[in-house]
């Protein structure tokens, strides 16, 4: 059997722990594995290669991907797909493990119609991928972001100031909730959640009027920008008030213990299904037990209960 595993989309700390785990249970089970460079892109373009051991060895603990990654709106068209399937068959390539996000397992889903076995794995620094409690780079962003949190606190209370910081999360807030809450902010801003910008003003107040020295606010990008929150607070409060934008320091970076592990049994239980016949289905980690879902359920919105919980607690803990 031979089989081939990629990634596309956003690169993520833990791809590569994936990528490692897939090839070295192929070959530990006599299969040929192929490496499929620059995603979905490299594929039609037949940037395909055989992996050996040497190919993936130290890089468990490298961030981003070792197969590179690429957006590719050529495939999207019933011709990139169909040029895609061409491909794989050249190379006698039975089974697909395809690494990435929700794009991603779009493109795997419709791989699966044409009749390539695939399997997905959620790579993606978001965590907004349905089926999973975790996403491959979830983890190292988070302690990415908590740091620098960590790091601007400390000058935020020496000269006591108002800092806002805008971490990544265009649709999602599992990093902004997250690491609010983990990192102490006194107001949290993301997409899941409606509130009035005046809320966020009188806490930060009140903070004040009680003797904190210093305000973190957490915004995720996609629920307002860093530079306009800032504005308005300095406007409504004449608070010396400054913003970081974090961008691309939160998907970069050597994965952490967690993710390292998690790409590792994501990884190995794919090339299991696919051995086993399986596909269109999306692994994921659910009560720290490897979880298969159909693409179906997947690709359908996450549900955000739990972002709004933790939301609610940041919020009631920030007073």
């Amino acid at each position: 059997m031979k089989i081939a595993v990629m990634t596309s989309g956003g690169d993520a700390p833990g791809m590569n722990a994936g990528v490692r785990a897939v090839v070295k249970k192929a070959i530990f089970h006599k299969l040929d594995v192929f490496g499929i460079y620059r995603g979905f892109e490299g594929l039609m373009e037949d940037d395909v290669r055989q992996l050996e051991l040497k190919d993936v060895g130290s890089i468990i603990h490298r961030g981003g991907t070792v197969l590179y990654s690429a957006r590719s709106e050529r495939f999207k068209t019933e011709e990139g797909q169909a040029r895609a399937v061409d491909v794989l068959k050249k190379h006698g390539i039975e089974g697909l493990v395809v690494i990435g996000g929700d794009g991603s397992y779009r493109g795997a889903q419709k791989l699966h119609e044409h009749g390539i076995k695939t399997i997905g794995l959620p790579g993606t620094i978001d965590n907004d991928i349905r089926g999973t409690d975790y996403t491959l780079g979830f983890d190292t962003a988070m302690n990415t972001v908590i740091k620098a949190i960590d790091n601007i606190r400390d000058t935020a209370t020496s000269h006591e100031r108002t800092y806002v910081i805008e971490v990544m999360g265009r649709d999602a807030g599992d990093i902004a909730a997250s690491c609010g809450l983990g990192g102490g902010a006194e107001s949290i801003i993301i997409p899941e959640v409606e509130e009035s910008r005046d809320d966020m003003i009188k806490r930060i107040q009140e903070g004040f009027q009680r003797g904190k020295k210093h305000s973190i606010i957490i915004t995720a990008e996609g629920a307002g920008s860093g530079d306009e929150i800032g504005k308005y607070i300095k406007e409504k409060t004449d608070f010396d008030t400054r913003v970081t934008i974090l961008g691309h320091v939160q998907r970069g970076g050597s994965p952490s213990s967690f993710d390292r592990i998690l790409g590792s049994r994501l990884g190995a239980r794919a090339v299991e299904l696919l051995m086993e016949g399986e596909s269109g289905k999306a692994l994921g980690l659910e009560s720290n037990r490897i979880s298969v879902h159909d693409f179906d359920y997947v690709v359908e919105e996450k549900e955000d209960d739990n972002i709004k919980e933790l939301y609610k607690l940041a919020i009631e803990l920030s007073i």
